[in-house]
């Protein structure tokens, strides 16, 4: 199976990926190449900016992927 495929399949399994998600549970060290390789291909891929706080109490943001 190769990264796209692994990343497709979290993607309907799950509703969404992260880089994070990638890394921890797919073993896919970098996601937006493969989400670029992936639209590349026709596939329609959306990213959508998630705000929160980490630990410390600081406002970051992370980009989730999920399919059109």
């Amino acid at each position: 199976m190769t990264q796209k495929d692994r990343v497709l399949k979290y993607i309907d399994d799950f509703g969404s990926i992260t880089v994070a998600e990638a890394i921890t549970e797919i073993g896919v060290g970098s996601l937006t190449k493969c989400i670029s390789n992936i639209r590349k291909e026709g596939i329609g891929i959306e990213t959508r900016t998630v705000h929160h706080k980490n630990r410390y109490g600081q406002p970051t943001h992370h980009a989730e992927y999920r399919r059109m």
